[in-house]
C-alpha cells in the first residue's frame, strides 16, 4: 500500500539515530522530491513521557512528505499510545525497529534486534500499532541475531510476524547483528552481507512486500538491485554523507522524472530561510550548528570543500544567523560548483546483483508449528526485562488489534481481488490471527483433529499449498 498521492517507496532514507532529524530531511526534500524520508528511531516511552511537548520530537514541515515515523519500545501500552499520540502528525507510515543493534537499545532497552528473537511479541505489538493508526505499518530488521541466523530463523520470523499481524511490509538489513559487545558501527561491516536471504524472501512470500538495506552505496547499486526483484531500496549513510550525489539522482535515475535543473545554490537559499525561521524554537535548540550539520556533505569531494569545513569550524563559535553563516562561508566554494545542477549518473560498474539467484538458499518450508502457535501466542514468553502488562489491560490492548487485523483484512482482499493465489495465505493469517485473540479472551475455539475433514476444512489454504502440513494428516 502506497501513501496517497505519493510514488511507491523505491527509494528511501534510512532511519539514522541523530542524523535523520527534521532538519536534514528538510534538506533531503529540497534535493528529491520522491525519496521515502524516515525519521530517527523514537522510543515509544519518550513519546508517551513527553505528551506536552511532542512538537520537539514529532512536528515536521508538510514538504518532507513522504515520510515515516520509526518507533521502538517493548512495552505494548506506550506503543500503543504512542501511535495515538503521533497520529495527529499524519505521517505516511509507522514503522517498528526490530534491527538497531546498539547496546543501549538491544542491551540494556531489550528492543531493537533482541525483538527478533520474539516475533510473537513483534506480532502483537505490530497488531497493536496497526488498531491506533489508518496508515500503513512496516517492520525493518535484520537477516538474524548472533548465532540465530539461519534463513529458516529468518523466515519464521517473517512468517509469524506476517501471519499474527497485519504487517505486509519488511525492509531487510541483509546482516545478522552480533549482540556481543562490538559498536553499531561494527555492526555495519563485521556481519557479511547476505543479499541473498533478501532475494530468498522475495521467491518465498510473493505475497508480502521487501526493501532491501544494507551496503548500497550508488544509485547505480539501488538500480541493480530493483531490476533484480527488490521491491524498494533503502541507503542510509552514503545519502547523508553525499546528499547532493545520491540525492540528486533519485528523481531522474529511480522515478524516471525530468531534470529539475536545481542548483546547490538555489537549496542553501531555500534551506537558509528554513534554517532561521527554526533557530531556537525549543529555547537554546536547535542552534546553528543542529541546522548546519545535514550540509556538512554537501560539497563532498567538490573544489573548495575542505576550505568551507574550516570556514564553518570558525562561523560556529561567532553566527547567530544561518545566513550570516553562509555569508562568511560560502566564498570558499567555486561559483562553478554552486550553480551547476546535479551532472549525469556515473556508468555503471560490474552488476553486483547479476548472478544473485543462483545463490539463494533451498525454499523455505513453514511448519504447521508456526500457524497452530497462534492460539497461545498471546500467553507465550516475553523477554525478561519488557514492562509487564496486566492481562486485562493486554486483552483490550489485542481485542482492539483484532478489529484493526480485521478491517486490514477486508481493505486488502478489495486491493487484491486480481491476485487470488495470495488471498488463501491471506485468509490463513487473519484465522490464525483471529484464534489468538480468541485465545487471549478466555473463549474456547475448537482445534480440530489434525488429518481430519474438519481440520482440512478448516484449514484449506494450508492443506491446498502444504498438504503434508501436521494439521492436514494424521
Amino acid at each position: 500500500m502506497v501513501a496517497e498521492g505519493y510514488l511507491p517507496p523505491w527509494f528511501s532514507v534510512a532511519p539514522m539515530m541523530e542524523w535523520t532529524d527534521t532538519h536534514y530531511r528538510t534538506l533531503a526534500r529540497l534535493v528529491s522530491k520522491h525519496a521515502w524520508l524516515y525519521t530517527e528511531m523514537l522510543a515509544a516511552e519518550t513519546i508517551v513521557y513527553q505528551e506536552g511537548n511532542l512538537d520537539r520530537f514529532l512536528a515536521y514541515t508538510p514538504e518532507q512528505h513522504p515520510v515515516v515515523l520509526q518507533i521502538g519500545g517493548n512495552n505494548l501500552e506506550n506503543l500503543a499510545k504512542a501511535t495515538e499520540l503521533a497520529n495527529p502528525y499524519c505521517y505516511d507510515e509507522i514503522n517498528f525497529n526490530c534491527g538497531c543493534p546498539s547496546p543501549k537499545v538491544a542491551g540494556h532497552g531489550c528492543f531493537g534486534v533482541r525483538l527478533m528473537l520474539d516475533p510473537k511479541f513483534v506480532a502483537e505489538a505490530m497488531s497493536v500499532i496497526a488498531a491506533n493508526t489508518d496508515v500503513p505499518v512496516s517492520v525493518k530488521c535484520r537477516i538474524g541475531v548472533d548465532d540465530h541466523d539461519s534463513y529458516n530463523e529468518l523466515c519464521d520470523f517473517i512468517y509469524k510476524v506476517s501471519s499474527l499481524s497485519p504487517t505486509r511490509h519488511f525492509i531487510i538489513h541483509s546482516r545478522k547483528a552480533l549482540l556481543n559487545g562490538i559498536s553499531p558501527a561494527e555492526n555495519r561491516s563485521i556481519p557479511p552481507l547476505k543479499y541473498e536471504y533478501f532475494y530468498a524472501l522475495l521467491r518465498d512470500f510473493p505475497d508480502l512486500r521487501f526493501t532491501i538495506n544494507g551496503g548500497i552505496n550508488s544509485i547505480n547499486e539501488v538500480n541493480m538491485a530493483r531490476r533484480a526483484g527488490a521491491h524498494g531500496v533503502m541507503v542510509g549513510r552514503a545519502a547523508y554523507s553525499n546528499p547532493w550525489k545520491i540525492l540528486g539522482h533519485v528523481d531522474t535515475a529511480v522515478y524516471g522524472a525530468p531534470s529539475s535543473g536545481i542548483t546547490r545554490r538555489q537549496i542553501i537559499e531555500e534551506y537558509q530561510v528554513y534554517g532561521d525561521s527554526v533557530l531556537g524554537k525549543y529555547g537554546r535548540r536547535p542552534n546553528i550548528r543542529d541546522v548546519i550539520k545535514p550540509l556538512l556533505g554537501f560539497f563532498y569531494s567538490e573544489p573548495g570543500n575542505s576550505l568551507w569545513k574550516r570556514k564553518a569550524d570558525a562561523a560556529f563559535q561567532t553566527c547567530t544567523t544561518v545566513k550570516s553563516f553562509f555569508d562568511e562561508t560560502l566564498v570558499a566554494i567555486p561559483d562553478s560548483v554552486l550553480d551547476s545542477p546535479i551532472g549525469e549518473l556515473p556508468s555503471a560498474s560490474d552488476d553486483r546483483f547479476a548472478n544473485i539467484h543462483s545463490l539463494l538458499p533451498p525454499r523455505y518450508e513453514a511448519t504447521m508449528a508456526s500457524v497452530t502457535m497462534t492460539a497461545s501466542f498471546i500467553g507465550g514468553a516475553t523477554l525478561a526485562s519488557r514492562s509487564p502488562i496486566n492481562s486485562s489491560g493486554r486483552g483490550l490492548l489485542v481485542a482492539k488489534a483484532a478489529a484493526a487485523a480485521e478491517g486490514e483484512k477486508v481493505k486488502l482482499n478489495s486491493e487484491t481481488k486480481k491476485e487470488s493465489s495470495n488471498n488463501g495465505r491471506r485468509d490463513m493469517m487473519f484465522a490464525a490471527a483471529a484464534a489468538a485473540i480468541y485465545s487471549a479472551a478466555g473463549i474456547a475455539l475448537a482445534e480440530p483433529k489434525p488429518g481430519t475433514p474438519e481440520a482440512k476444512k478448516a484449514y484449506a489454504p494450508v492443506c491446498v499449498t502444504m498438504p503434508t502440513a501436521k494439521i492436514c494428516r494424521n
